[in-house]
Formats: C-alpha cells, sequence, structure tokens
C-alpha cells in the first residue's frame, strides 16, 4: 500500500495518510449483530465472492458474438437451481432495457400496477445501500430474513449440483441474484415482475426469460461500449434483442439510426413494436400529471410506463384502462405509434407516488440542500444538469449571506470522465469534491459496499485523475455564456440549461480529493447537517489550504447546493450516510 500512502499528499496534504493503516490494520468489527443480522452479513460476504473480476469480462467480450453461448450457460444454472425457463412464464414479466431511464421507468411501472392493487415483484440493479434492494416485493427490498433464507438455499443447491468437470460451479454476482429474484417471486406468488436488464440485452442473463407479457426500451445512448459497441445503432441492436416474437414492445422517440434498428430487429422476428406518445399527448384534454421523481427527461419515463403498465393490464384482461383519444392509428416514422389514452385515477396516483432514491433526488437540511443524481454518461449528466438547473433556479434565495456550490463526483468504469466533468464545469461550482465509492476508509464492517472488482490504489489513482481534468478545464478561457439567459422575465425561467447569469470568482475552482465519502461529507457539511452527525472530524481534514479556508466558507455560507453525480454507487454510499435509516 505504499503506492497509495505516498499518494496522499500529492493530492490535497488533506488527509496525510488517507486512513490507509487504519484500513491495513483493521481487525474484527467491534460491533454486535443479532444471529439474524450476522447471517444476513455472512450471506452479502458469500455473496460478493462471486463479483466478476476483469479476467470474466474479457471473456464475456470474447464470447458475444455467440450470444447463445451466454443464455446456454444461464439456463443451465436455472435448471441447477430446480426451475426451468418455461416456469418463468408465470411470472407475467415486464422486460425493461435501455442506457438511460430504464429504472426509473420500470419504478413508473411498478408503481402503476401496484396502485391497481396487484402484487408486484421488481428485480433492479446496481444497489445503493443494501444489496437487498434489488430484489422487491410490492414496492418494499425483501427482508434480510427472506435474502439469507433464499440465498443460502440456492447456494447450497448450486453446491450440490455442480459438475465436477467444470472449474465455475457457482454464477457470477448479478447471474446468482438474478436466479435468486426468480425464485422469490415465484414463491411468493407475485401477479407479475418487473425485470430491469442488467447489461445490453441479447446476452444479459435476464433474456432467458422467453415470453414476457411487454417489452420497453428507454432512452438509447453510449455506455459499457466494451461489451455492446461503440455506436449507438450497434448498442440499439443489442437492446432490441429482449424482443421476442409476438410480444408487443414498446420504445420512447430515438434518434433515426438508433430506431431503425430496433425497428428492423422487431420485424425480423414479428414483434410489434410501437413508438409512445408524449405525455403532453395524454395529457390532453384533462390535468397536467404529477410525477414523484423530478426532472423534465422523467416525463418520457412516464410515457413509457404509462403504455407497458397498460398494454400488461390489457393483455390480462383487466378493466380501467383509460378511454381512447384516437380511434385511428397512426405512424411516425415508419413506426405504429402507440395509443393516445386518458390515464385513469390509478395512473395517475402511481406516478405521483413513484419513489427511485438516488435519481434527480433532493435532501433539505437547514442551510444544505443535496442533490443527488445517479447519472453517469453524457446524456444523462447532460439531464441531470437541466435538472439542477431549474432546483437552483426555483430554490428561495437568502435574504443575505453567501450561496455556496459544491460539485461531489467520481466516475468508474471506462467511462469518459473527462467530458462528463466538462458538461458540469459550467456550473460554477465553488468547489469540486472527488472521492472514490468507498463510504469508510474500511470496509470491512460494510458488506453491501464492498468491490473486489478493483483495488484501493486504482480508485485512487482516477480520483486523482478526475482531479486533474477538473484542473484543465477550469483553466481553458471562458467562452461566451451560452448556458445562462441575462435577464429572464418575471416568474419566467431560463431556456437555458443552467441558471441566470452569475459572475465568476476571481480564484478557480477549489479542488479536493478524499479517500472516502464518509470524509468528503464531513469537510463539505462541517457539522451542519442535523442527521449527519459523524465523530469530530481528524485534524488532517483541514490541512491543505483549500480545505482549511473552504471550512470557513461553508461553515458561514448562508445556503450550501451539493450536486452529488457520476456514479450510482456513489450516490448510494452518500445515502447511506445521509439517511441512516436506509440501512436498517
Amino acid at each position: 500500500m505504499k503506492g497509495a500512502r505516498s499518494l496522499a499528499t500529492c493530492w490535497t496534504g488533506a488527509e496525510k495518510v488517507l486512513g490507509i493503516a487504519a484500513m491495513e490494520q483493521s481487525g474484527p468489527s467491534t460491533r454486535t449483530f443479532s444471529v439474524k443480522t450476522a447471517s444476513f452479513q455472512d450471506a452479502v460476504r458469500t455473496l460478493n465472492t462471486l463479483q466478476t473480476n476483469a479476467g470474466y469480462l474479457e471473456q464475456v467480450k470474447r464470447q458475444r458474438g455467440d450470444p447463445q453461448t451466454q443464455l446456454d450457460a444461464m439456463k443451465l444454472y436455472l435448471a441447477r437451481s430446480g426451475l426451468q425457463v418455461e416456469d418463468l412464464d408465470q411470472l407475467n414479466i415486464i422486460h425493461v432495457t435501455g442506457t438511460k431511464g430504464k429504472g426509473s421507468t420500470c419504478a413508473f411501472t411498478e408503481r402503476i400496477l401496484r396502485s391497481y392493487g396487484l402484487k408486484t415483484g421488481f428485480f433492479s440493479s446496481p444497489h445503493l445501500v443494501q444489496v437487498r434492494e434489488r430484489i422487491r416485493i410490492n414496492g418494499q427490498p425483501i427482508s434480510p430474513e427472506l435474502f439469507t433464507k433464499h440465498f443460502w438455499h440456492l447456494y447450497h443447491r448450486l453446491e450440490e449440483t455442480k459438475d465436477s468437470s467444470s472449474c465455475v460451479s457457482m454464477p457470477a454476482y448479478f447471474r446468482f441474484l438474478t436466479l435468486m429474484a426468480f425464485h422469490i417471486f415465484l414463491q411468493e406468488k407475485v401477479d407479475l415482475a418487473v425485470v430491469e436488464v442488467g447489461i445490453g440485452g441479447a446476452y444479459d442473463c435476464t433474456n432467458i426469460i422467453r415470453k414476457p407479457v411487454v417489452c420497453g426500451i428507454s432512452s438509447l445512448g453510449i455506455d459499457h461500449t466494451s461489451l455492446l459497441g461503440d455506436t449507438v445503432e450497434a448498442i440499439a441492436w443489442q437492446k432490441g434483442g429482449i424482443f421476442k416474437h409476438g410480444v408487443p414492445a414498446f420504445t420512447v422517440l430515438q434518434p433515426d439510426g438508433p430506431l431503425a434498428v430496433l425497428r428492423d430487429r422487431a420485424q425480423q422476428i414479428s414483434c410489434p413494436l410501437y413508438l409512445c406518445p408524449s405525455l403532453e399527448a395524454l395529457e390532453e384534454g384533462g390535468p397536467p400529471l404529477t410525477l414523484g421523481l423530478e426532472g423534465e427527461h422523467q416525463r418520457s419515463n412516464a410515457a413509457l410506463a404509462l403504455q407497458l403498465a397498460r398494454c400488461w393490464l390489457q393483455q390480462k384482461g383487466h378493466q380501467g384502462l383509460g378511454e381512447l383519444k384516437m380511434s385511428r392509428p397512426s405512424v411516425l416514422r415508419q413506426m405504429p405509434l402507440a395509443p393516445v389514452f386518458q390515464p385513469t385515477s390509478h395512473m395517475r396516483h402511481g406516478l405521483r407516488d413513484t419513489e427511485w432514491l438516488g435519481r434527480t433526488q433532493t435532501l433539505r437540511r437547514g442551510p444544505l440542500t443535496w442533490y443527488l443524481d445517479g447519472a453517469h454518461t453524457v446524456s444523462s449528466v447532460q439531464a441531470c444538469v437541466r435538472w439542477f438547473r431549474q432546483a437552483l433556479y426555483r430554490s428561495q434565495r437568502p435574504s443575505r449571506g453567501r450561496e455556496v456550490r459544491v460539485l461531489l463526483f467520481n466516475s468508474t468504469g471506462n467511462r469518459d470522465s473527462e467530458a462528463l466533468l466538462k458538461l458540469l464545469q459550467p456550473c460554477q461550482f465553488d468547489y469540486a469534491v472527488f472521492c472514490p465509492n468507498l463510504t469508510e476508509v474500511s470496509s470491512a464492517s460494510n458488506a453491501d459496499q464492498q468491490n473486489f472488482m478493483v483495488t484501493l490504489d486504482q480508485v485512487l489513482l482516477r480520483c486523482l485523475a478526475h482531479q486533474q481534468h477538473w484542473s484543465h478545464l477550469d483553466e481553458e478561457p471562458a467562452g461566451p455564456d451560452l448556458w445562462s439567459r441575462t435577464s429572464p422575465e418575471q416568474g419566467d425561467e431560463p431556456t437555458s440549461l443552467l441558471l441566470a447569469s452569475r459572475p465568476r470568482h476571481p480564484h478557480s475552482t477549489g479542488s479536493l480529493v478524499f479517500s472516502c465519502i464518509s470524509h468528503a461529507l464531513q469537510w463539505i457539511s462541517q457539522g451542519r447537517d442535523p442527521v449527519f452527525q459523524p465523530p469530530s472530524p481528524p485534524p488532517s481534514l483541514l490541512a491543505h489550504p483549500v480545505a482549511g479556508s473552504g471550512a470557513g466558507v461553508l461553515r458561514e455560507a448562508a445556503a450550501v447546493h451539493v450536486l452529488v453525480t457520476g456514479s450510482l454507487h456513489l450516490v448510494g454510499g452518500v445515502l447511506k450516510l445521509l439517511d441512516p435509516s436506509l440501512s436498517q
């Protein structure tokens, strides 16, 4: 760990040894657990040993030309677990993929159908705080007891049925959780299961589903290029792999290229694919729809969710589908438009009551306002900036005293963090803070947050790279302010991506790197968040000049606006600390 130790002072000097010694010396946790909690923690730690390593990812890349290799392996695991693919037909599945918004679309869809009194299952990824969030019954994460029971049952079953000639007896992390979700949903006798694809579609392990009731594809963009391809058209081909013969599918408006790919994919297998009308078309002639999730981009996700829910209800013979507004079907871009209908009261209540943590989420705590959004692609960060701009514009300005803006950022994998930071830079943050997705320096007592796919050295070096990218952006000459409107009219919102123009400070944005989320939050909050009250921070947190002077500014500010973005895992770690109830 000497390399990590030496990096500490060259970054900020804020934490002289970054707490690495604490990690090296950490022994067994002194916390006491009940037998049930310990059993759950043991299950999560065992699950973590199945995390995908770099070698496995390379194997997936080599095999991706033969999707049957991937899907046959998953079907074999399913059979070894005691199920056949035909058993999954009982789950009445809604299968959803996309690049951005697929999780929010699933959340809207699940909540709408739950408002009809149906018992719902919901499988999603990744988790924010606890792994059991990935498997939900009626909108609630399964209990630690239920997770533990099903984990060990499945784990032992797979151990008992392993082939002595095979070197791999257990499926990888995500595959295991997918199998576990199927078993739980069947045992709990859900009326339907909303299943979010992990990565892509064609090769994703959820794609052993052979007869979903309906499929959906949210907005497409560039992500996971090493697995899915480096063009939106290539990614669209992968996403369209979830289409099934005769099973209706819906998508939102996409650029012409990927939309044509989806259309061709659907036609090849006789899948009826429909383009969703805008939410405005569904609102016409009735009161506006209220969404439980903030941000203009959520309207597209809500429009897709309404079509998925209505189609599911129709396929299952339910009444109360909403009155059709158009008698004749119409076509746009050579694709039939989905029905334009009047949303029912159940649909309205479902959209209004949807909760999806870590996506355009706001927490107001005294002088601090936390803006949490797990955006991690170019298009989703653009949407995040628009939402942040609107939220700042609507926020109440303090009558006196300074407002301070802070960015807390991390990015993982092979994503272009420089491109993401460039989108965020015009927000004119006073401070940019970077840290790895570790809630504490030592994660030994926090199995849900453990990640064996990267080393501590790697994540710290990546944070340093983020800081260097930010510094280079900060040094570039400021171009014309295209993000703001100089004098918005009374009661009007700026039409640009940020807020009304604000003078730049004569100095560059201060940037800092911390070794964990907890230390970053301690510095940002300065003890002013009434919920997040950790022990006194180590004196080394203020050792660097930027950290020392910034602490005074943050303590005296009338309002502090903190945008947390770049990674869902970062947002999850922040939520874990800001809302302890999520860990219970």
